[in-house]
This record gives structure tokens, sequence and C-alpha cells, in this order.
């Protein structure tokens, strides 16, 4: 019996979830489908429930949908609750709909797997909005030695650092505070995606620094092009997170983990 999952979002066309859970699918040897559903942005709710009714086993949500998402579930992982948005939908046996985030997840994995451990580096976060948000309690939780976030409006920075001091060492500074360099920084926002850059001091980067853009592409983004050139040790683009997000998704639906590598070489070599 083949068991049916998708992914929901709108836009959903663009969407790369379908090559990779078909990969992990048959890498693992697991009977399922997967397909991508455009739902209408005001009717992700019926979208979702119609889904369920024939026979959904789970799905991942995408833009605009997580923050909807979060409120349909019946019960929350402590990831999902505290990143306010929800990734990953599993239907329990009982009809009960579980929510997690596994985003942060997704990046931790990338991360270890191209960098090794993260115990006491000194991460700098750049922008506060639900990329950021989903990512901060695992980072803390690998043995980072301080997160300092910044954003553009610097409240919301200051609201993150708040809601997650009882995890760890985290703290909120204002672009022009930033006066060391650092051992990780990971953008979060989606200024790549317009060719900008988040205006961060030269002096944030160091021989040995490494900058992650969760954005990516066929080319360099536009952040890690400025990282680059100023002399970061170590430029990673997002792909990695996408397909590690995946694959703790896949883990939580079929008690398997697949390997990342292979489809991510299947997707790098994608036209």
């Amino acid at each position: 019996m083949t068991d049916r999952y998708a992914v929901f979002g709108n836009p959903i066309g663009h969407s790369k979830s379908p090559q990779i859970h078909t990969l992990f699918a048959k890498e693992t040897s697991q009977a399922i489908s997967y397909e991508a559903i455009l739902a209408p942005v005001a009717c992700f709710e019926a979208s979702l429930r119609q889904f369920i009714t024939e026979k959904g086993r789970g799905a991942n949500v995408t833009v605009p949908f997580k923050e909807q998402a979060f409120a349909l579930c019946d019960e929350l992982s402590l990831e999902a609750r505290l990143a306010g948005a929800v990734n990953t939908l599993t239907v329990m046996e009982n009809g009960r709909i579980h929510g997690d985030n596994t985003d942060g997840l997704g990046l931790v994995a990338d991360l270890k797997r191209q960098m090794g451990s993260l115990e006491n580096l000194e991460v700098l976060l750049v922008g506060a909005g639900g990329a950021a948000r989903g990512c901060i309690l695992p980072l803390l939780q690998t043995g980072i030695a301080k997160l300092t976030i910044v954003n553009r409006t610097q409240s919301k920075a200051d609201k993150l650092a708040t809601t997650f001091a009882e995890f760890g060492n985290v703290t909120s500074l204002c672009m022009e505070e930033l006066d060391q360099a650092y051992d990780l920084i990971i953008n979060s926002t989606s200024a790549s995606l317009s060719g900008d850059v988040p205006n961060l001091p030269v002096k944030t980067i160091n021989a040995n620094t490494v900058c992650y853009d969760m954005m990516y592409g066929k080319d360099v983004t536009a952040f890690n092009a400025w990282a680059k050139k100023n002399g970061a040790k170590q430029i990673i683009d997002g792909l990695g997170m996408l397909v590690g997000q995946a694959a703790q998704s896949f883990k939580l639906w079929r008690k398997v983990e697949p390997n990342v590598e292979p489809v991510l070489n299947a997707l790098r070599r994608l036209p």
C-alpha cells in the first residue's frame, strides 16, 4: 500500500519537495507518493482537510501557510511552539494533527555536515523573521558559545533574544554595535533574492569566518558573494538546509533517516 504525502503552498510550482521526497523514498525503499498542492490563499484549511479525508498521512507546508498550519494543529513539538510556525504535519492514528518545525534541524544538520561540531562557536544570526525564529532553538542546542541576533528592525531582534533567553546564551544588537568577527554568520533574510545584502560591517568577517545564506540558486548568492569578497573562509548556500529539513520530515513520517548527499548531488545537477 502506498502512503500519500504532499507539500502545500501558494505558489508551489517551484517546489523541489516532490523530487526530494521521491528520491528519499527510492533510497530507503519506502512505498509513498508525494505531490505538490496549490492551495487557494483563503482556503488552506479546507484543502488540508480534504487531503486528510483522502487518506493523506502527512504534509509539508510552505509560504504562506506555516502560521495557519500552526493554528490547526492538535499538538505541537517544542520547536514548532517556539517558532510559532509549522512546516511538517503528521496525521496521527486517532486523526489528530501533530505539527513540527524541521527548518532549524535541517539547518543544523547541514552546518554539521559541512563544518563538523558547532560547539563553542560565536554565531551571528542576521534577520528576525520566521526563518530566523525557527532556527534559534536547534542552534542553541548544539552547544554554541553565544548567539547574537541583528535585524533591520531592532525591536524584533530584541523580542527574539528575550523569547529564547532561557535556552542558551542569546543576545541582540543593532548593526552599528557589531564590532567583532564571528565564527559563523547566518543570513536568514531573503535579501539575496533581490540581489541585496544586509548592511553588516565588514569587521564581522575574518579569515576564520564561515558565512551561510539560507537562500540558494544556480549562482553564488549576493550575501555569499559579499562574504567571499571580504575574506570569509567558507561560504555555504541554503540548498543543504532545504534537503536537510525534508530529511527530518521524512524521518518523522517513516522512522528512517535518508542520506542527503545523493539528493543534494542530484539537485545540483539540475538545469
